[in-house]
């Protein structure tokens, strides 16, 4: 795996960009003639247009055997020195295949928590999907203003919300941003602002908000596995690094008041104040999710171990036109992750999240923050999650990933001034989950890699998703579950 030096710091980051030779765009635009003049415009703006993201979700591809000479400096065209700051492109492109046992409705990523059953017509179809929207753009600029650094990132995907007919003709796949932030660092001190992995996400790596240093699995589904906590979210994250193997941080994150599908609200209550699921962003939210997290990250001989620990407080407020009556309601959680190294080729991980009230960030499960009771107040609803794996270089070239995870919710059930029952895991409510589990294998194989040229992997990966709802319709099969498997073909720019 390439280490470069950031910030005076040891930052792991993905084979994509591991090496680069820097352009002086200037140069590129200096008048030589039309001819030459247009044809190094075209190069750069071919290469700007072009370029993807680095994959975080894939180990670094082994070294090909090219004969790089150690020392050297190997080309990249990817990479532009514009006045005084460094531009970086890179990334892959993406060729997937999917199949699955049921028709979950939900494209490439898998919705967890609305798998069909086996009694419905959606749960006897199988389907079958050919995509590239995985693919990914990025931009990082680094630069400094006096003896600070900065630094900018821009990723994106195109798995944007969907036209109608989109895959008739077409296949115009949307874009989607995925992060954009801004990081200013002086010294031990770090703060950052925009949209980034949640703090809540776990990390490999200290608390950096680089994919790269992300614990998100290896999978191919953008919906990553069921039971992990995660998210990608607006914030404003301040970091310190008292030492080499501690980092702590806090950050402000977009909040969200959500309940879900699951949740069978009050016959007179305006809906409106909490996110059923609903795809414009209307919701009101009366304080941001704060989020606390510290990290450690002990070296022992040639292996990196890492262990982070993680708090959540939320503030939740409904209001009743009626009585005149504002209710508030404060929400908890924890977290705790690890990904410890035996040796250097084998990566043991676990993490485990608990919560009363923190639902929303057990991601695609379907689980809600609260219910809301008949007068407009709420009730928390209990939620935890797990999930333990491994990750093994088997080869130099061949590396194998297996995780298994669990996301798992209490009922909270009230009655309405009728005396019908509302809340979270009502009778005959198949939407409410009480349990969703996802086992996974896979492999990466890597075919080659060059510095100048990329690289291409292929990339297989198996899962098999239950969700058990509390109660379902007499007649009903009990859970639902389906059989999915990935098949990726992976180009990635040097």
């Amino acid at each position: 795996m390439a280490v470069i030096r950031v910030f005076g710091r040891k930052s792991r980051r993905t084979s994509a960009t591991d090496s680069r030779t820097r352009v002086d765009l200037r140069r590129c635009l200096q008048p030589a003639g039309g001819i030459r003049l247009a044809a190094r415009t075209a190069s750069v703006a071919f290469f700007v247009l072009l370029s993807v993201a680095a994959s975080a979700q894939t180990p670094d591809p082994p070294d090909s055997g090219t004969g790089q000479q150690s020392g050297s400096t190997p080309s990249s065209p990817l990479a532009i020195h514009v006045g005084d700051a460094d531009l970086l492109f890179g990334g892959f492109i993406d060729a997937t295949a999917i199949r699955r046992t049921t028709n979950t409705g939900s494209g490439v990523g898998t919705s967890f928590g609305t798998i069909p059953f086996a009694n419905t017509v959606p749960g006897h179809m199988q389907d079958t999907q050919f995509s590239s929207q995985s693919s990914r753009l990025t931009l990082q600029a680094t630069s400094k203003v006096g003896t600070a650094d900065l630094k900018g990132v821009l990723e994106m995907d195109f798995l944007g919300n969907a036209p109608n007919g989109l895959s008739v003709t077409t296949n115009g796949n949307t874009p989607r941003m995925r992060v954009f932030w801004g990081q200013y660092r002086q010294g031990s001190f770090e703060f950052l602002a925009g949209q980034a992995w949640s703090l809540m996400t776990p990390n490999r790596n200290g608390l950096s908000p680089e994919t790269a240093d992300v614990f998100a699995t290896q999978v191919m589904d953008p919906n990553l596995q069921a039971g992990l906590t995660w998210g990608r979210t607006m914030q404003f994250r301040l970091t310190t690094y008292p030492n080499e193997r501690l980092t702590a941080a806090v950050s402000i994150e977009n909040p969200d008041q959500y309940v879900g599908s699951g949740v069978k609200l009050p016959a007179g209550f305006p809906s409106g104040q909490v996110d059923t699921g609903a795809t414009v962003n209307d919701v009101p939210n009366p304080f941001p999710d704060i989020i606390g997290k510290i990290a450690f990250d002990p070296k022992i001989g040639s292996t990196h171990q890492h262990f982070d620990a993680a708090v959540l407080v939320r503030r939740f407020k409904t209001y009743n036109l009626g009585t005149d009556t504002t209710f508030d309601k404060t929400a908890t959680g924890g977290a705790l992750s690890a990904v410890v190294e035996p040796i250097p080729s084998v990566r043991l991980i676990a993490n485990a999240f608990y919560s009363s009230g923190g639902g929303r960030y057990i991601a695609n499960a379907n689980l809600p923050d609260f219910i809301v009771n008949h007068d407009a107040s709420m009730m928390l609803v209990t939620a935890w999650s797990s999930l333990v794996g491994t990750e093994i270089q088997a080869a130099s070239k061949t590396s194998l990933f297996a995780y298994y995870s669990a996301a798992h919710a209490e009922s909270a059930v009230t009655t309405d001034v009728d005396g019908s029952a509302i809340g979270f895991g009502v009778q005959d409510s198949a939407a409410a989950n009480e349990r969703i589990i996802e086992t996974t294998a896979g492999l990466i194989h890597t075919f080659f890699r060059d510095p100048k040229i990329g690289g291409i992997q292929f990339i297989g990966q198996y899962s098999h998703v239950q969700r058990t709802p509390f109660s379902v319709p007499a007649g009903t099969p009990a859970d639902a579950s389906v059989h999915m498997i990935y098949l990726n073909v992976r180009y990635f720019l040097p």
